[in-house]
């Protein structure tokens, strides 16, 4: 894995060209000059189609995280859907920075300082109220949901793929036979194909706010990042600055459009640059 590190200079100058950019959207100068700026004391951002998809923004990006990483202390969080062992297989193929913590399989798995165990405080959280037997049970009388891989079934996670011409009619109807059998469950779905059962409060969303509470960080200096149906909780409960990249799915742009709000932005420009983008609007580059 490659850590990406500035040359030593107070304002170094980095430049996004025309060939690295989605959408011909340009950055042209991007000063992370501390100075004046929003202090950015955490960066939350989901993986796929997020942070990656463009290996040009996403080098840039990482080069101005970890200028924040050594010179403020920034905390890097991943919030992802992959499970941690999806998470090992695209840090192979990914330059990507090592994360200071890892939310793993839609919110419900948070995994601190490249451990391999999950965190036994979420668990505890998540324990509640949970019975994932009947979740399946219950799951298992729909013929359109097909069961994802081994792999992706997780502790407090059950998976499966759902066609979008069938998905409104199969969520409604999910929800309303989890609430007759007293299960307080989410159902969340996302990328038009696929459907994720967890506790009430296993998202994304939920994690960060586990996780700024026990760090102590100011909402107004924490961002969050991404495209897709399972990011949705991530700008749903706290005051966070939130980034919607330019590539979004039509379920969060959908809700983006019917909670608008002044500390949300929608990015013109697709993936890392977008999260740059989002950066820069926010003052937290020039």
């Amino acid at each position: 894995m490659l850590a990406w590190k500035m040359p030593p200079r107070v304002e170094p100058l980095v430049q996004l060209s025309s060939a690295d950019t989605i959408d011909h959207y340009k950055i042209r100068k991007l000063s992370v000059s501390m100075g004046l700026l929003t202090h950015l004391s955490l960066l939350i951002t989901d993986l796929d189609h997020t942070l990656v998809g463009n290996d040009g923004s996403l080098d840039l990006l990482n080069q101005v995280l970890d200028r924040y990483r050594q010179t403020i202390g920034t905390k890097i969080v991943y919030a992802t859907g992959r499970s941690r062992e999806s998470y090992q297989d695209l840090i192979t193929t990914q330059r990507l920075l090592v994360p200071d913590v890892l939310i793993a399989a839609v919110g419900t798995e948070i995994y601190f300082d490249a451990a391999e165990t999950l965190d036994s405080a979420w668990v505890d959280e998540l324990s509640h109220n949970w019975c994932r037997e009947e979740v399946v049970t219950i799951a298992s009388r729909f013929a359109d949901l097909e069961s994802q891989p081994q792999s992706e079934q997780r502790p407090f996670k059950v998976s499966y793929y759902l066609s979008p011409n069938v998905a409104a009619a199969v969520v409604i109807q999910l929800q309303e036979l989890f609430a007759q059998q007293g299960l307080d469950v989410e159902v969340i779905y996302s990328g038009g194909r696929d459907l994720d059962i967890l506790p009430r409060g296993g998202d994304k969303g939920t994690a960060v706010q586990f996780l700024r509470d026990r760090w102590q960080i100011d909402p107004a200096q924490s961002v969050v990042c991404g495209d897709s149906g399972n990011d949705i909780s991530l700008f749903k409960y706290g005051s966070e600055r939130g980034i919607i990249v330019g590539n979004a799915q039509s379920e969060l742009r959908l809700w983006h459009e019917l909670h608008p709000v002044n500390h949300h932005y929608l990015a013109v420009a697709d993936y890392a640059a977008g999260i740059l983008e989002g950066l820069q609007y926010f003052k937290f580059v020039e």
